[in-house]
């Protein structure tokens, strides 16, 4: 209980520095608290005219930006990529997931490789390290940490024994735990599910076997510190005759962990939920659904929310935020395993894993990126655009001066809200936005004292697409 207080005091603390100070974040690190993301069914009281629709996707032109290149990468695989930006040194970090040893998959011809799959007995996984200033060109160090055929000159910095899965490795960097020792951890499938303990990211502890996770765990394992819980969340998968099942686990020290709970399936056994990163933003919880499609054999990546991350709620289900390429073997053609996104000013990052290839068949692995505009997962736009469309919220505080949103308003189109007291009557009206906006004010027709009052907020949805709205100072 100790430690729970004291990380709720540290994340207070950690926040309030961060909104004033920083520009760039990590997922963990993204905490917004009077940020508003619509896609927040809890939020709205009704809607005209509207429909949530996902964001669009920008794959970046400089794709794919590193792929299957050294001795020691056999096979991607999944590839399952974390990525974050290390605000105190200035650089973007990556920790990937290959085979290293695969004594299949090398050598091959297409026509070989398009044959049924078969994996090796004595295949062998690792986890290697990369980095980048600018998050598009990548170096993969020589660390001087595994050795790998004689020789320790690899960008390696963890190797399972022969026998031994070590699969599905989720990294990442936790600012609120207070021992230096313990600043990086790791979750991942062993022979059991098993966690780990780096100062650096790079030179790790021996790992510490949770048996009591009992889960499957051969996926993409990630977990974060979930600040409304006060507590850290694994996402993991559990398997059963209904498929994949994505699944669910907490602890509050990273060490003793609670039994998995399946906390979301596919909508039906042919598409099934492969793996989800997860994160925080906007009071909400996010996550990426890899869905494997068991006919087609592809894998894509879908978007769904949760207030707890236990009850979660598909958007556009059976519709990919991030699709397969339409041409076959392209980089990501066959498979799409997200990483957990990186937040800038001006954009929000997505890495990802990508395949040319079927999921049950040989097929080659690349890193790659995907783009979203900021808070651009999903938003509101008008179903038939001869009319407008209005969005209401349900009650609540006016946590500031100023009513910021966020908004895609193409030339000649506008945004504006009218502000109405709880029983519906109105105060004032805004002027309008007309043009595309990140967190921009609106002004108003009549000033008002708004602060502290509670109100409902009616958005007018003119052809454009709202997704954020905020309160601020």
């Amino acid at each position: 209980m100790k430690n729970v207080i004291r990380k709720l005091i540290w994340f207070g603390v950690f926040v309030c520095v961060n909104v004033i100070c920083v520009s760039i974040t990590s997922a963990q690190e993204s905490v917004k608290p009077t940020k508003f993301l619509v896609l927040d069914s809890r939020i709205i009281d009704n809607v005209q005219n509207a429909r949530l629709t996902l964001g669009t996707i920008k794959k970046h032109p400089a794709n794919p930006l590193f792929s299957e290149e050294k001795l020691w990468e056999s096979r991607f695989d999944n590839l399952y990529p974390n990525v974050i930006y290390d605000k105190e040194e200035q650089v973007y970090k990556c920790w990937y997931n290959p085979f290293i040893v695969d004594h299949s998959a090398k050598g091959m011809t297409p026509e070989e490789r398009n044959k049924p799959y078969s994996p090796p007995r004595n295949r062998e996984t690792g986890v290697c390290y990369a980095t980048s200033k600018d998050g598009l060109k990548w170096v993969k160090p020589k660390l001087g940490v595994v050795e790998f055929n004689g020789s320790k000159k690899n960008n390696i910095i963890m190797r399972e024994s022969p026998g031994i899965w070590g699969h599905g490795v989720g990294i990442f960097k936790d600012p609120l735990d207070l021992d230096p020792a313990r600043r990086y951890k790791a979750i991942f499938r062993s022979h059991v599910m098993s966690v780990g303990f780096s100062a650096d990211g790079i030179h790790w502890d021996k790992s510490f076997p949770c048996p009591e996770m009992n889960a499957g765990g051969d996926t993409r394992n990630n977990a974060f510190w979930a600040p409304t819980l006060g507590k850290y969340v694994g996402i993991t998968r559990t398997n059963t005759d209904y498929g994949r099942l994505v699944s669910r686990i907490e602890s509050e020290d990273f060490v003793k962990w609670s039994k998995a709970e399946v906390v979301l399936k596919g909508v039906d056994t042919n598409l099934q939920t492969y793996a989800m990163s997860t994160f925080y933003l906007g009071g909400v919880y996010l996550g990426l659904i890899a869905i494997h499609d068991q006919q087609a054999d592809h894998v894509w990546t879908e978007l769904a929310w949760s207030p707890d991350t236990k009850q979660w709620n598909r958007i556009c289900p059976g519709t990919p935020l991030i699709a397969n390429s339409k041409e076959e073997m392209a980089y990501d053609w066959g498979c799409i395993f997200a990483a957990t996104p990186i937040f800038l000013d001006d954009e929000i990052r997505i890495y990802y894993g990508g395949n040319d290839g079927y999921h049950y068949g040989w097929r080659n692995g690349f890193f790659c990126l995907a783009t979203l505009r900021p808070d651009g997962f999903a938003g509101y736009e008008p179903i038939n655009e001869r009319y407008t469309a209005i969005v209401t919220t349900k009650p609540m505080i006016f946590a500031g001066k100023n009513l910021r949103i966020t908004a895609d308003i193409p030339q000649g189109e506008f945004v504006m809200v009218v502000v109405k007291d709880e029983q519906g009557n109105k105060i004032t009206t805004s002027k309008k936005i007309r043009e595309t906006v990140t967190d921009a004010p609106f002004e108003w027709l009549k000033d008002k004292d708004l602060q502290g009052k509670r109100v409902r907020l009616e958005f007018v949805i003119n052809s454009a697409k709202l997704y954020s709205f905020s309160f601020a100072d």
